[in-house]
């Protein structure tokens, strides 16, 4: 069985390639290809500094395949200045570091990074990558392990049983009482409080868990751990909303045990249990004396509190709502005391203060209290522990008045307490100045007492250790497994001597001439000799040969080799015989002396020239080849090369600081090459200082900066910078004189708000630089430091996001002390402090744990130096707090929907999302691979959102594999294949029309051309026939037939033309028809003349000629228009008659009528032809006009307001207007009152009345002017008002 990582474009076993996709998100910078192949790098700097390279890899990991439970590894040596920093990645999860799983490890001696693998499991096999990176850039590469899963493992099987039973487990959790309550009263099974210890454990804890219960199978245990959690979430979910803190069980000074967390309870009346080891404990809600176990509840919060502490309160706490688990902790109670409790303190201001105590029995840790405040190391305060953990110190740091107070020592259960007292120095006092740091410690007793206590504590702890030891230690009754004998028969066998013969026989030999050489075999028996031989001549020891025998070994030694010893050479022993062949080579080589000599750096002065020469030896001809940094050099104006018998010369002349590098000499024969190289060093003035300049201070008093020493120092060492100062305003220029090698002065000769300029110029043996001139600096100004750069997001979890930044280029002058950091949820306007105002993050980087998981945040940062703290950043993006995403599982229910001869559908149904185990899919890829292929081919280079896919240019009729993969950020997950192969062809469908809706009539002017399209699908392909009248179309008629669909065209469509077309599909599985009826007709000529009679009074008749077009247009018809007197306009009073008479209605005397008659067919209508004008005459009657009765109307009403006064808000010293309006008949008296008092008469105040729209208007609103204000409207028939509020804001 193999489990293999989804690579498919590899270099080599195991290796792919590194691209730019391997670059994280937020990289910026130059990528360029490694000569190493398969490595990537990214350079952050267009320029480098001199002396600074980007990582490299020299020897990239070598792709590994392995069988499981061996010990694999992956090896990398990484090249780059500064040094760079090695990180491992993977591409499906994170990598899990532990001794026994995962281990990184660096050689010293070798400079290899090693990524190792004690016992390698099928879930390491995975795609990983290595990560080479320094500020300069970043080198990557990628290899893959593979690893062979074995068959049944009896370890494996063994270390099942410790997990086993987990959903037995699970159930035996769950058990309740109808009233919520826990079923068992009896305490625990051990395996319920470990998986009940690990569901509320952080996940720092859960290898010490595993250690201290015997837990081996650590995967299988976080597998099964994150199952049971995702059930107790849910489970958690129908009583409570959100759980925030979660605090375990913490010892306080006042003999009290406390259990704190924050939970919103979806019913505030939820029953809250609280168990010690499986079994209820009850609890109090009221503060009474007497307690055992009390629960407080301040808002969200729940404070459980455990008092009067003794051994027998050992056990595992759990508290649940309503029969659900919510949060368990494990309280463990060391069985010590204090042999030596701390003592009070008197310390003097600016002292330090200590506490020491001694306990019974070693404990690694124990807590100090300070004031009821939980105390740690830092700058303040000092916590230590003697080796044998018996004696624990406290110092506290510079005392001062406020650190005065009782400070409280807590092992386990027991606790001590005592004052520090802090004496103010009256001195300091007086004179109101800060007193000096004292050097002495305030309570610190004989240290040699302390130790004579701790033996003491030891020595009768070691006795309680071996008597316990003895009581506990058991007798063995019997043996553990019974006694077993084996019996071997051996038989005896008799060997026939086979003689002498070779154990391992002679070697070809390259020996190079002036070195030794060396054969050598050997053979079965000590006692025999034999001959040595060279091209078949016997040879016997000599000066530069000898031949000696050792035992079985047989040697023959060359101590200089020449031409002359080159040939075969053979050994016989007892008719035995083994050969070698000896070649002699001479490859060009240097003495030993003269590369001492030549390797020596040559320095030189500008303008000035350089000599290298060096004699050589070996078998000519060679081929002398010069290099200067890697670049070959020949003869030029100042360069100048000789070859002379055995030695070579280099001429270099006018040598420029440029020409400094590595001088490198390359010999090459037939036998193979050399090279040797040197340096050479051209000496030169230095360039100038370089910036940008780092103000460390800018004081009243002083200032100082920095700068960096030049790119080049022309080869000498910095003797001195420079320096000259010039006060802003002024044009002198003061040296400041010589002030050594360090790039930096402090300045102390300034004046309080002055500006200054310095020149700085570097100074060597050579002479001196250039000068660099600073921008301007001010003393003893407020500056405060630049916006940092926007944070980026390192990594993002559930409950923490890592962010980093980089400090601001401007920083004020002065020191940057620390950062703010602001956080800010989406949505929302509202920034909320990530730290403390008083504690500011120290470093370039904030780990944000107070997220709400879910919910997205961005982020802004601001640098504070000694001026106070500057402008924000800008704001980072917006991260999800959620645990990076897990590759998903597989997509279900592939199936075919459709196929083609050269398509394929294909649909599916999205993988589950499995908490903690497998996410949501973002998206897929579709891969196929035709039947005689061994590899998988991507149809889709970038993935689908989509639960369905169409495959495109396939081959007729080939037979295909085919698989989804899903993917999402955290990687791909496991393909799903097909259970069967696919052929390329649609499956067979019976003939039927696809579009929706078909016309079934046509109508074509003659002459035109007439075109139908039909679409229809078919499998097989189809045969399609078309027929006119019920015989096929003549040959005028085009069809034309594509996939899918047919096309009849009639190009110039004639009357004849007309008819029923049909079109027959058919294939083996059936056949579909449809016909089309296809009328080709033009426009109809006119009707011909018209008469007109009254037959009936009120009637006229009209009858026309037929028009010539009725007899061959059996769809042709008459529309008649009428026109009269009166109107002058035409409209229609009849369509559609398919006679020649219309008999028209409605006819008045007096008036003249005059009609139209139109021809109609599919086509239009023709001109028309006009009847005769029409008139009856009518005759006249006497007109009379009656007037209507006009009625009074009374248009009188009381006051009322349409439009009523407004609230109004005015800002002081702006102007306010007030309108309303009122109606009224008659006009009614209006009044403007404010607070019941009359403004009609008041000059401050404008008052108009125009038409009913009454208006108020104060030019200058002031404090006065606040109040009521009423509009009285008054009439004989009644009164109404209207009242507002003028609100004045300052």
């Amino acid at each position: 069985m193999w489990k293999r990582t989804k690579v498919t474009d590899q270099t080599g076993t195991g290796q792919t390639v590194g691209e730019s996709e391997d670059a994280l998100p937020d990289d910026k910078g130059i990528k360029r290809k490694s000569k190493v192949p398969g490595v990537m790098i990214t350079q952050f700097l267009e320029e480098l500094p001199e002396g600074k390279t980007t990582p490299d890899f020299t020897r990239k990991p070598i792709g590994l395949t392995i069988p499981e439970g061996k010990f694999a590894f992956l090896k990398a040596i990484v090249v780059g200045e500064p040094k760079p920093k090695v990180t491992w990645s993977r591409a499906s999860a994170e990598i899990l570091f532990h001794e026994h799983l995962c281990v990184q490890k660096y050689d010293e001696a070798s400079h290899e990074h090693t990524l190792e693998f004690p016992k390698v499991a099928p879930d390491d096999a995975d795609t990983y990558k290595c990560y080479a990176t320094n500020e300069y850039g970043r080198a990557v590469c990628t290899v893959v392990l593979n690893v062979i899963a074995v068959g049944f493992s009896k370890a494996k099987e063994f270390q099942k049983i410790n997990i086993e039973d987990t959903a037995q487990i699970r159930k035996n959790l769950k058990k309740r009482n109808p009233d919520g309550t826990r079923e068992a009263v009896k305490p625990m099974a051990t395996e319920e409080k470990i998986w009940e210890i690990l569901l509320s454990a952080d996940k720092k804890d859960y290898e010490r868990i595993c250690l201290e219960y015997g837990i081996t199978d650590f995967r299988r245990m976080l597998k099964k751990l994150n199952e049971m959690k995702k059930e107790r979430e849910e489970e958690i979910a129908q009583f409570i909303t959100h759980i925030r803190t979660l605090k375990p069980i913490e010892v306080k000074d006042e003999n009290c045990a406390t259990i704190e967390l924050d939970m919103d309870l979806l019913d505030p009346g939820s029953k809250i249990y609280l168990y010690k080891d499986g079994v209820m404990v009850p609890i109090s809600k009221e503060e009474k004396d007497g307690e055992k176990h009390q629960l407080k509840q301040v808002g969200k919060k729940f404070i459980f509190t455990i008092n009067k502490l003794g051994k027998d309160d050992a056990g595992l706490y759990s508290v649940d709502v309503e029969g659900v688990n919510v949060f368990s902790t494990d309280f463990k109670v060391p069985e010590c005391d204090f042999a030596l409790k701390i003592q009070e303190v008197k310390a003097e201001e600016r002292e330090d203060a200590l506490f020491q105590c001694v306990l019974t029995a070693p404990v690694k840790e124990i807590k100090w209290y300070g004031k009821t405040a939980l105390l740690s190391n830092n700058e303040k305060h000092e916590i230590t522990v003697s080796e044998d953990h018996l004696i624990h110190k406290l110092v506290i740091r510079d005392c001062m008045p406020l650190d005065a107070g009782i400070y409280a020592a807590v092992a386990g259960i027991k606790s001590c307490n005592a004052w520090l007292v802090v004496e103010a120095d009256r001195k300091t006092g007086e004179k109101k100045k800060k007193a000096a740091r004292k050097t002495t410690v305030a309570g610190a007793t004989n240290e040699e007492e302390l130790m004579r206590i701790a033996q003491e504590q030891q020595e009768k702890y070691k006795k309680e250790i071996e008597l316990a030891l003895k009581a506990k230690k058991r007798v063995r009754d019997g043996p553990l497994v019974p006694d077993t004998v084996i019996v071997i028969n051996l038989l005896a066998v008799e060997f026939s001597d086979p003689g002498v013969h070779f154990h391992a026989g002679l070697s070809d030999c390259n020996a190079v001439v002036g070195e030794s050489a060396a054969l050598e075999c050997k053979v079965s028996s000590e006692d025999c000799a034999g001959t040595w031989y060279k091209d078949g001549v016997e040879i016997k020891s000599s000066d530069d040969l000898t031949i000696t025998k050792d035992g079985c070994f047989h040697r023959l030694k060359i101590q200089k080799v020449t031409e002359e010893y080159a040939g075969k050479y053979k050994f016989e022993a007892d008719g035995r015989k083994t050969e070698a062949v000896i070649v002699v080579e001479d490859p060009p080589r240097f003495d030993a002396e003269e590369m001492k000599e030549f390797t020596t750096p040559v320095t030189v002065k500008k303008g000035q020239k350089a000599a290298f020469k060096i004699p050589y030896v070996g078998r000519g001809p060679i081929k002398v080849q010069w290099y200067l940094d890697g670049e070959e050099l020949s003869d030029e104006s100042n360069v100048r090369i000789e070859h002379l018998d055995g030695s070579t010369n280099l001429l270099l002349t006018k040598l420029q600081r440029k020409d400094s590098g590595e001088i490198k000499i390359k010999l090459k024969n037939e036998f193979g090459t050399t090279e040797i190289c040197s340096q050479l060093v051209v000496l030169d003035k230095p360039t100038p200082p370089m910036g940008p300049l780092e103000i460390v201070e800018a004081g009243s008093s002083a200032v100082e900066f920095k700068w960096r020493a030049p790119k080049d120092n022309g080869g000498c060492k910095i003797e001195n910078y420079i320096l000259e100062r010039q006060q802003v305003g002024r044009n002198t220029w003061k040296k400041v004189g010589p002030i050594g090698p360090d790039a930096k002065f402090r300045d102390t000769d300034v004046d309080h708000g002055r500006r200054y300029c310095y020149r700085i110029r570097v100074e060597t043996e050579m002479g001196t630089s250039e000068l660099m001139e600073t921008e301007d600096i001010q003393a003893g100004t407020k500056a405060y430091p630049g916006p940092a750069s926007a944070p980026k997001i390192v990594s993002a979890f559930k409950d923490c996001i890592n962010i980093s930044w980089s400090p601001p280029s401007d920083t004020g002058g002065t020191n940057i002390l620390g950062f703010n950091v602001e956080k800010r949820k989406k949505g929302s306007n509202l920034w909320s402090a990530v730290n403390p105002p008083t504690e500011p993050v120290k470093g370039k980087q904030c780990a944000v744990k107070d997220v709400v998981e879910g919910l997205e945040y961005e982020f802004r940062v601001c640098a504070i130096n000694s001026s106070g703290a500057g402008e924000f950043s800008a704001q980072s993006e917006f991260v999800f707090a959620r645990d990076p995403k897990k590759p998903p599982g597989k997509v279900t229910e592939l199936k075919v929907t459709d196929s083609t001869y050269t398509t394929l559908s294909l649909s599916w149904i999205k993988p589950k999302d499995i908490k903690e185990v497998e996410d949501e899919a973002k998206g897929y890829f579709v891969e196929i691979r035709p039947a005689e292929n061994t590899e998988w081919d991507r149809c889709n280079t970038n993935p689908i959102s989509m639960t369905s896919y169409t495959v495109k240019g396939m081959k007729s009729l080939a037979m295909y594999w085919v698989r989804v993969v899903a993917t999402n950020d955290g990687g791909e997950g496991e393909s799903q294949e097909l259970d069967n192969y696919i052929l390329a062809m649609p499956p067979p469908v019976r003939p039927r029309f696809t579009d929706a809706k078909i016309k079934s009539f046509m109508v074509v002017r003659a002459g035109n051309s007439a075109r139908f399209n039909i679409n229809f699908e078919a499998s097989p392909w189809p045969e399609v026939i078309w027929l006119k009248d019920g015989v096929p179309v003549s040959k005028k008629v085009t069809v034309s037939n594509a996939e899918g669909t047919s096309q009849l065209l009639i190009p110039s469509s004639e009357r004849s033309d007309t008819g029923i077309y049909t079109i027959i599909v058919k294939n083996i599985v059936g056949q579909e028809t449809f016909s089309i009826e296809i009328r080709v007709t033009d426009e109809p000529k006119p009707p011909g003349p018209t008469e007109m009679d009254e037959n009936v009074p009120g009637t006229v008749t009209i009858s026309w000629t037929p028009s010539p077009d009725e007899k061959r247009d059996d769809r042709l018809h008459y529309m008649v228009t009428k026109r009269d007197s009166s109107k002058r306009t035409w409209h229609t009073v009849a369509d559609r008659i398919f006679n020649n008479k219309f008999t028209a209605c409605n006819i008045m005397p007096g008036r003249e009528y005059q009609f139209r008659i139109y021809a109609k067919n599919d086509m239009g209508s023709s001109t028309p032809s006009e009847t005769t004008k029409w008139l009856i005459p009518a005759k006249k009657e006497k007109f009379t006009v009656k007037m209507p009765e006009s009625k009074v109307c009374d248009l009188q009403c009381p006051p009322k307001f349409i439009v009523p006064l407004k609230l109004h808000t005015a800002p002081q010293g702006y102007e306010c207007y007030m309108t309303c309006a009122v109606k009224g008949d008659p006009k009614p008296h209006v009044t403007w009152l404010r607070n019941n008092i009359s403004l009609n008469t008041n000059t401050n105040y404008f008052i108009s009345n125009t038409c009913g729209v009454c208006s108020l208007l104060i030019l200058t609103v002031g404090a006065k002017d606040t109040g009521e204000y009423t509009v009285v409207a008054e009439s004989s028939l009644g009164r109404a008002e209207s009242s507002t509020k003028l609100t004045v804001r300052e």
